[in-house]
């Protein structure tokens, strides 16, 4: 795999962005089936909700994203 890395750059960019797009794709329909499935307005409104309260406990903190 490092050899990919090295040698396709790029190649490797469009399989991480392929991953992470499976990986919301995946928790968007998780929380679609589980977190009020009759009620898609509360769903969102509980998913913004939790988002922001775990963006408050981190103190809107994106220092750890940045290299």
């Amino acid at each position: 795999m490092a050899q990919f890395k090295e040698r396709h750059p790029t190649g490797n960019a469009i399989v991480i962005i392929f991953a992470i797009i499976m990986l919301w794709r995946g928790a968007w329909g998780l929380l679609d089936t589980y977190l009020f499935p009759g009620s898609p307005t509360l769903s969102y409104i509980a998913s913004i909700a939790i988002g922001v309260l775990i963006l408050y406990l981190d103190n809107f903190s994106i220092q750890n994203l940045k290299r």
